[in-house]
This record gives structure tokens, C-alpha cells and sequence, in this order.
């Protein structure tokens, strides 16, 4: 047992061009560009699907990026775009960007629809169909595609999204005791409107799920975060929103960079041949004797790239405890295959030496002894709880929070962690409130709760998705929900393992 004690984790650097590190990606990517910048570089195929509007909307922003983009109220937190090229060392040929239309009539046509399950899934048709006959009819590759959407779709397109009440909407749908698989009607149009049913009431999720199979990666942008300057007449509104300009112009074109197969950066102090496992639960159906959810893991290498890996659906939740466990043999085969991943991915051909699995909940003894198994005379394995917790506030005679990478070493086993707080660099702090703590506490093998801690701080500072300064969860578990959701999102999806990109 150590004694309970209060430390401070130095933050985390990041690895950039020529081996460079920095605190602050931004930065990084300024002053010595992405980590991949002589393996990524160049022209980028990019193309858009969208109706007429909302491609121009895109094309119009990928063209302002490739300059500089200054914010009016410049400051340290938000510090201005250098332009794509300049930063990436990549460009888009605006000339040669693919492009499929999606009639806005169409799409207004949907929206009327008054039923969610019908709305959602006959829109995300419109752009599953057309980017899949685009693959498998077109000659010239796309790496990346904007799917490019109006804002109606996405306050219409969420879980629990009623339209407005109007005389032109449409009931297109079936009652609930109609809606069963094993339900059939004498016309054939009515059982083709039950397959809509099968799917989660959500525009992301359900299209980035259908596009899986054909391993298509997306970015959905939507038109008022680009165009809101066209779209909007408050000034007031649109002077607020121009402070996130460069913002916006970091995220969407770090995703881009990401996406189209770059790295952006890679962890700086990562411990070589390290592999770190996030457990993914998704519960499928609700109610007391309900509980059947899909299982899945994210793969994060020590390069700081990840991979998903499918795991079966099963009676896994147990609604008295609240949580999530897996049998033993399939806690082995979901191990194994990331396992086998991670050599094909090695320069050495080698298992990993260490393998952390991070979970919101603790591990059962079967599931333990199949993931042991799995690693038996390959790699040590570490089992990690992680979760958020607000049992406890720390607070500072001073004028700022608490400092991020605080932490509370309570026992060998047991942690709290400050991945929000205070941050120097920035001269602010991460969220608005003083912020909790995260607890991290080993369940199961053993390994120093320090270095589990500076572990978990480092993850915090791979979110891809976003060209921020570090995230409130680390990466294992940031995704853990959406990544569930997709895999869900509809009945019998298909996945192979695939890179990250495809799910964010």
C-alpha cells in the first residue's frame, strides 16, 4: 500500500514533424507539421454529396481553408488557421473534387414525413445509395466524402425529433404492433416500410452504419457551420459565431488530414510496444428483462491510430448491477483478434508487451480468465476501471481551478485523475465549471497506478476528430458510446475491423 498523496502529471507532449514534441497540437502542426508529413502529402481526391446549395456551401469552405483563417478576437486559446497546405503539406484540386447530387426535393419530401423511423431511413438512403453506386459504377477514387446536409436534417434526424405540425406532412408509416419482422401484408409496400424499423432514430449513426460494409469514410458537415454568414440575418448571432472561425477551420481540416490517411501526431512519451483496449457496450433493447447488447473494442497502437473490432451480441447487461460482462470465450476471441491486429501492424512482428483494457465497468472472473487466455505467453495484461465521478470536489486559493493532470494517489490500485482543469498553455480551462475528477482504479493485474494515470492523460490528447488541446476522457472510452451506437444503429450491420475513421 503507498500513502495517500497528491502529485502533479506533467502534460503530455505530442510528436510531430522531425520528431519535434509540443504540449498544444496546434502548435505542433504550425511550427513543424504532421507527424506523417513525407509518407501524406500532395493532392487529396475529396468529393461531396449533397444537393446543389449545400455543395457549394462545401466547395466554397474547402477553398477558404487553403488560405489563412484569423479569427477577429484572436487570443492564445484559438490561435489563427495557417491554411490546409501550409499546415499539412496537403491540397485540394477544388477544379477536380467529385460530386453527387441529392435533389433538395427529395429531401424536402422526407422531411415532412412525420414518423422518425421512416424520415431517417429514407434519407440516409439518399446518400448511402448514391455514394455505394458511385463506388462500384465510377472510375475515379475518392478518399474522402463531404456528405453535406442541411440543417433540417440534423435537428430532424436525432433520437425523439418531431417536425412541426403542418398540412403538408406526410404519415407514412406502421403502428407498432405492425412493425414486427414476422408480420406480413397482402401488399408488398407495406412490408418494405418495415425494414425502416430496424434502425436507430439517427441521421449519423444510421448512415455511417450502412456505409461500413462498403468502408466508405464520411464527414458530415452541415451547412450552417460553414455557411452561417449566407444563412443568417442576426448580426449580433453571426459576430459570436465568427470567434470559432479558426476553430472550425482546425477541426475540419485535422479530420480531413486524418481521414484521407494521414497522422496528424502520434503520443511523445508513449512506452514502446504498449497497447491500450477500450471496451465497447451498447445495450439493444430496454427493459427489466431486456438485455441483450453488442460488445466491440477500440485498439489504440502506441503509434496512437486505432482499430474497431466487432465483437457478437449476446445477453451481456445485467440490469441489476447496471453493468456489462462478456463469457469467456467471447472476452477470448475479441482479445485474440486484436491481438493478431496489433502484430500485423508491428515493424517487429511482435505481440504487444503490455496491454491495458479500459472499461467503465469492472471485469468478472469469466471473462477475465477468457481475455487471460488470450494473452497467455504473449503479453501481460492490466485491467483498468475507469469512470467519472463527482463524489468530491478539489478547490484552490486562487483565482483558477485546480490544474489539469492533478492527481490523488489514494492506494497502489486506486486514483482520482484531473483531466480537465487548469491549463497554462491556454490560459483558461478545460470546461466552465470546476471540474471532477475521473477515477481510475486497477481491477485486475498489477502495474504501478502512476503510470496508469500518465497513461490515461496522454489518451486524452488523441482525439483525431478535433484539433483541440485534450479531451476530457481518454480515447479508449471518448468514442465508446458513438462507436456502440453505429454498430447498433441497425439490424445486422456488417463490419470488418476496421480503422477508427470509419465510425467518427
Amino acid at each position: 500500500m503507498i500513502e495517500s498523496k497528491l502529485i502533479h502529471i506533467p502534460e503530455p507532449k505530442l510528436t510531430f514533424g522531425f520528431d519535434q514534441k509540443m504540449e498544444d497540437p496546434r502548435d505542433g502542426l504550425t511550427l513543424f507539421g504532421a507527424y506523417s508529413r513525407n509518407k501524406h502529402i500532395g493532392q487529396i481526391s475529396v468529393g461531396i454529396i449533397g444537393s446543389k446549395e449545400q455543395r457549394e456551401y462545401v466547395k466554397s469552405y474547402l477553398k477558404r481553408i487553403h488560405q489563412p483563417v484569423i479569427s477577429e478576437k484572436t487570443d492564445v486559446a484559438r490561435p489563427y488557421f495557417p491554411g490546409l497546405e501550409a499546415t499539412f503539406d496537403i491540397f485540394i484540386n477544388i477544379d477536380a473534387i467529385q460530386e453527387v447530387d441529392v435533389p433538395r426535393s427529395k429531401i424536402d419530401e422526407f422531411l415532412k414525413y412525420t414518423d422518425g423511423h421512416q424520415r431517417v431511413f429514407n434519407l440516409t438512403n439518399l446518400y448511402a445509395d448514391k455514394l455505394t453506386k458511385y463506388l462500384n459504377e465510377e472510375h475515379i477514387p475518392v478518399t474522402v466524402w463531404f456528405v453535406a446536409i442541411p440543417d433540417e436534417i440534423y435537428q430532424f434526424g436525432r433520437p425523439k425529433s418531431k417536425i412541426p405540425k403542418a398540412v403538408n406532412n406526410k404519415t407514412v408509416g406502421l403502428k407498432k404492433k405492425d412493425r414486427s419482422s414476422n408480420q406480413q401484408f397482402l401488399f408488398e409496400e407495406l412490408n418494405d416500410l418495415k425494414e425502416a424499423y430496424e434502425y436507430e432514430i439517427n441521421f449519423h449513426n444510421q448512415l455511417k452504419a450502412k456505409l461500413l460494409s462498403e468502408k466508405i469514410v464520411t464527414q458530415i458537415i452541415r451547412e450552417s457551420t460553414i455557411a452561417y454568414e449566407t444563412l443568417w440575418t442576426d448580426q449580433e448571432k453571426i459576430n459570436y459565431e465568427k470567434q470559432f472561425d479558426t476553430a472550425k477551420a482546425w477541426n475540419i481540416s485535422t479530420t480531413l488530414y486524418y481521414k484521407s490517411g494521414g497522422l496528424p501526431w502520434k503520443l511523445g512519451e508513449v512506452r514502446k510496444n504498449v497497447c491500450y483496449l477500450g471496451l465497447v457496450y451498447k445495450q439493444i433493447e430496454l427493459g427489466e428483462n431486456r438485455n441483450n447488447a453488442c460488445c466491440a473494442a477500440q485498439m489504440f497502437l502506441d503509434s496512437g491510430d486505432g482499430m474497431v473490432f466487432r465483437g457478437n451480441i449476446g445477453p451481456w447487461y445485467n440490469p441489476k448491477t447496471k453493468e456489462f460482462h462478456i463469457t469467456k470465450k467471447d472476452a477470448y476471441e475479441l482479445l485474440s483478434i486484436s491481438l493478431e491486429s496489433f502484430r500485423e501492424k508491428s515493424e517487429t512482428d511482435e505481440y504487444p508487451n503490455e496491454i491495458f483494457i479500459h472499461a467503465k465497468t469492472g471485469f468478472d472472473d469469466e471473462e477475465w480468465s477468457g481475455f487471460c487466455e488470450a494473452t497467455e505467453g504473449k503479453s501481460k495484461i492490466i485491467g483498468v476501471r475507469i469512470k467519472d465521478d463527482n463524489t468530491f470536489k478539489l478547490y484552490r486559493d486562487f483565482s483558477y481551478c485546480v490544474p489539469r493532470g492533478a492527481t490523488l494517489l489514494v492506494t497502489d490500485k486506486l486514483a482520482y485523475l484531473w483531466t480537465k482543469g487548469y491549463i497554462p498553455r491556454i490560459q483558461t480551462q478545460l470546461g466552465l465549471e470546476t471540474p471532477n475528477p475521473i477515477s481510475v482504479e486497477i481491477m485486475r493485474g498489477g502495474k504501478d497506478i502512476e503510470t496508469v494515470c500518465k497513461d490515461i492523460l496522454a489518451l486524452t490528447k488523441l482525439n483525431y476528430n478535433a484539433c483541440i488541446y485534450a479531451d476530457g476522457s481518454p480515447v479508449t472510452l471518448r468514442f465508446a458510446d458513438s462507436i456502440g451506437e453505429v454498430l447498433t444503429a441497425g439490424k445486422d450491420i456488417k463490419s470488418e475491423v476496421l480503422p477508427f475513421k470509419h465510425y467518427v
